[in-house]
């Protein structure tokens, strides 16, 4: 989850409605219908009710919330695209925590989700790193990852910059290798 004050928005996002039927659309999509029916296969299933837009306070796309589901911030989305990525991060969370049993209050356990949320949804593809203003032609990709890994867990209260750093680091390799549900990284 990104997350900055409102006042760095330039751009304002859709309504609820309109996010809720973007929503709708982002789950007729072949990576959701995927990621939802290997989640129902871990155990895990995932209603329509899981999903929710609403106006949020912060400049956060959107996030996941264990036990409850997947918030999508309308006032911060724009397009379906943005939509479908937020979709796709956050049901990996889900199918680590459904999964993996992942405690959020452990920073290496949260640091491995972040690792496999941002690397397997596609958050960091070259052509988003451009517009978001990063041009680094080699290692684009980790260096990403590794940037939005740490801006994520800024926001967990159980896990300072330091204890995040490492964490990260402990559970690099093992956790951006890690590609399950999928055969390998999209």
């Amino acid at each position: 989850m990104e997350d900055d004050t409102l006042d760095n928005l330039k751009y304002p996002g859709v309504t609820v409605e309109e996010c809720t039927k973007m929503i709708g659309e982002s789950l007729k999509t072949p990576m959701v219908k995927f990621l939802r029916e290997h989640l129902e296969k871990a155990g895990c299933p995932v209603r329509d009710d899981f999903f929710k837009a609403t106006n949020c306070t912060t400049a956060a796309s959107g996030g996941y919330t264990p036990g409850l589901g997947i918030t999508f911030c309308s006032n911060v989305l724009r397009f379906q695209d943005e939509v479908n990525q937020v979709m796709i991060h956050e049901l990996i969370h889900a199918f680590d925590e459904c999964h993996a049993k992942v405690d959020w209050s452990n920073c290496a356990h949260h640091a491995c989700s972040e690792i496999r949320a941002n690397h397997l949804s596609g958050d960091c593809h070259f052509k988003r790193e451009l517009l978001r203003g990063h041009m680094k032609l080699r290692g684009h990709e980790q260096d990403c990852v590794r940037r939005r890994v740490m801006k994520s867990m800024a926001v967990n209260p159980d896990c300072s910059q330091a204890a995040s750093k490492e964490a990260m680091e402990a559970v690099w390799d093992i956790c951006y290798n890690d590609t399950k549900p999928f055969d390998r990284a999209p």
